[in-house]
C-alpha cells in the first residue's frame, strides 16, 4: 500500500468517542461535581451558620429559626441527595436546638415549633428529590455533550506530529460552554499532489457550525487527492459549500500547499494572514495580493481567486489561526491580541524538532489566555507547521 493510499485513512479514535476518564470529567464539570464535597456544601452550611448567628444575637425575643429552611433549598442546588440529608439533619438539630433556646416550647403557641419541624422535613426531603431530578438531567447533558464533542474529534480527524514533509503543532479551543464543540476547522493531507493544508472558520457556533464544517471539509479531503492544483481544489470545495451550505452561511478559510522544498503556495477566502517566523524569530505577515471572499460569498464576487508564493524555507515556522485568536480581547480594555508583535519571541528558532514546536504552540496559547484573563470569546485555532526537511 503506498503513503498516498495510507493518507486516505486516518486513524479515528477509538469508536469515534472521548475515554471514559473525559466522560466522567465532563458529567463532573456539568454538575459542579468536580469541586470538592467541601466547597459545594459551602453555600447550605453558610446559610445554616447565619441563621443560627442571627438568632443567638438577636436574642431570645425573636424567633428566626424557622429561616432554617433556606438550608435544604441551597443544598439542593450543589449537592448530592446523601450529602444533601445530612446537612439538613445537621439544620433539623440546629432548628431544634435554637426552639428550645429561644423557648419556643414552652409557650402557649408551641405548636409554632411543631409547624416549623415538619415544614422544614418536608422540604428536606422534596430538596432531596429535586438533587436526584438534577442529577439525572446533568449526567443526560454531559452524554450529550460528549456526543457532539466526539462527533466533531471524528471530524476533524486530527493529524499526526509529522504529515509529510512538514511538523504540526495544534491547540483547538471552543467557547461553545453548552457543547464543547465549534466551526473552527482544519486539515492536513499528503497526496500525490503535495501535502495541503486546510484552515477555516464558519460563520456561528454550534452543531450548525459543525454541519458546515463537515461539508467544507468532506469536499476538501476529496478533492486535495484528485486535483492536480491548488486553484482547483478550492474550487471544489467552494462548489459544495453552494451546493449543500444555506444561503447567507459562509466560511473564511487558507488554502496551503507544500510541493517545493522553499516555497508554499496560498489562497487567501477572507481568512486570518499566515505568519512566517524565521530561525531568529524575525515575522512576516503573508497579506494577499487579491484576497478572495469567504466559501459560500463567491456568487456575488466578480473574477476568480488566485493563489500566490511566499517563502518558506527549512528552520521556519508558518503560523495560521483563525478569527479567535487574533480577535481574542484582553480582560479590561479590550485590545485584541497582537499575534503579529507577540508571536516571534514565542515561536523563536522551534522549528528544530516536533517536541519544540508543540512547545511553542503550547506558549502562544499561553500567551492569548493571559491576555483575556483566561477566557476566550470565541472559537481559536492555532496551527504551527515546519518542514522535516
Amino acid at each position: 500500500m503506498s503513503r498516498f493510499a495510507r493518507a486516505q485513512s486516518p486513524t479515528v479514535p477509538k469508536a469515534a468517542g472521548l475515554p471514559p476518564a473525559r466522560r466522567e470529567r465532563a458529567l463532573l464539570a456539568t454538575d459542579l461535581q468536580d469541586l470538592s464535597r467541601r466547597r459545594r456544601a459551602t453555600p447550605a452550611l453558610s446559610a445554616l451558620l447565619l441563621v443560627v448567628f442571627a438568632d443567638l444575637v438577636t436574642g431570645r425575643d425573636s424567633y428566626l429559626a424557622p429561616l432554617m429552611v433556606v438550608v435544604p433549598s441551597m443544598a439542593a442546588l450543589t449537592l448530592r441527595p446523601l450529602e444533601l440529608l445530612v446537612v439538613c439533619l445537621l439544620g433539623f438539630l440546629a432548628l431544634i436546638g435554637l426552639g428550645h433556646y429561644d423557648q419556643v416550647a414552652n409557650l402557649n403557641n408551641g405548636q409554632f415549633l411543631f409547624g416549623a419541624v415538619v415544614s422544614y422535613v418536608v422540604l428536606s426531603l422534596f430538596s432531596a428529590w429535586v438533587a436526584r431530578i438534577r442529577m439525572r438531567r446533568a449526567a443526560a447533558f454531559a452524554a450529550v455533550s460528549s456526543v457532539a464533542e466526539a462527533a466533531q474529534r471524528a471530524l476533524l480527524r486530527p493529524p499526526g506530529p509529522v504529515v509529510g514533509p512538514l511538523r504540526l503543532a495544534v491547540r483547538y479551543a471552543s467557547a461553545a460552554d453548552s457543547a464543547r464543540i465549534g466551526g473552527d476547522l482544519y486539515s492536513v493531507l499528503e497526496t500525490p499532489n503535495g501535502t495541503r493544508v486546510l484552515v477555516g472558520d464558519v460563520r456561528g457556533k454550534g452543531l450548525g457550525a459543525v454541519q458546515t464544517a463537515a461539508v467544507v471539509l468532506g469536499a476538501f479531503r476529496e478533492a486535495a487527492y484528485d486535483e492536480a492544483g491548488l486553484t482547483a481544489v478550492a474550487a471544489r470545495v467552494e462548489v459544495s459549500v453552494d451546493r449543500h451550505v444555506p444561503d447567507g452561511e459562509f466560511t473564511t478559510a487558507l488554502f496551503a500547499e507544500f510541493r517545493r522544498p522553499g516555497v508554499v503556495e496560498l489562497m487567501h477566502y477572507g481568512h486570518v494572514p499566515p505568519i512566517v517566523v524565521s530561525r531568529d524569530g524575525t515575522v512576516t505577515v503573508i497579506e494577499a495580493d487579491d484576497p478572495w471572499v469567504p466559501l459560500g460569498l463567491g456568487a456575488m464576487a466578480a473574477g476568480s481567486p488566485k493563489s500566490m508564493e511566499a517563502a518558506f524555507g527549512e528552520g521556519d515556522v508558518l503560523v495560521l489561526c483563525t478569527d479567535g485568536v487574533v480577535e481574542a480581547r484582553r480582560e479590561r480594555t479590550g485590545e485584541f491580541y497582537p499575534l503579529a508583535e507577540r508571536v516571534g519571541p514565542l515561536v523563536r528558532d522551534a522549528a528544530r524538532s516536533a517536541a519544540e514546536l508543540e512547545t511553542a504552540v503550547g506558549r502562544v496559547y499561553a500567551d492569548l489566555l493571559v491576555h483575556t484573563g483566561g477566557e476566550l470569546g470565541d472559537d481559536a485555532l492555532l496551527l504551527l507547521i515546519s518542514r522535516t526537511d
